[in-house]
């Protein structure tokens, strides 16, 4: 059966992966998802990724990262989903947590965190939010 949303399912493989407190999960791999997963390494919710060969597909190996037990990520949540698009200007781009925690933007310029989309001016589609 065909994927509808594989970012989503990425998202919830990280998600599961920390409560089952796993060094590392395997997610197939795309572009899109090694951008994301770009975002989250820059701004420290995951130590690193790397693409993955030994099966027939390219997959990519997230490395969890964990801070006295608990998980860096606390929430993580796919905001535009496939059946429900959402869009957003730089000036109104959501804040997660007053600023503790980052939305993950999709724009022209590549895929960025809020912060990143607003020092650029820039909107598109938010993809998610993590704290």
């Amino acid at each position: 059966m065909a994927m509808t949303d594989p970012l989503g399912d990425m998202l919830t493989r990280i998600r599961n992966g920390q409560q089952a407190k796993k060094d590392s999960v395997l997610s197939p791999a795309s572009k899109l998802r090694a951008n994301v997963l770009e975002v989250l390494q820059r701004e420290g919710y995951i130590r690193g990724y790397s693409e993955d060969d030994t099966g027939k597909h390219k997959a990519l190996r997230i490395e969890l990262k964990y801070f006295e037990g608990e998980p860096a990520i606390k929430h993580v949540a796919r905001v535009s989903k496939p059946g429900r698009r959402i869009y957003s200007a730089s000036r109104e781009l959501p804040t997660v947590r007053n600023g503790l925690g980052i939305t993950i933007v999709s724009t022209p310029r590549g895929v960025l965190s809020d912060a990143e989309a607003r020092s650029h001016n820039v909107g598109g589609e938010v993809l998610a939010e993590v704290f």
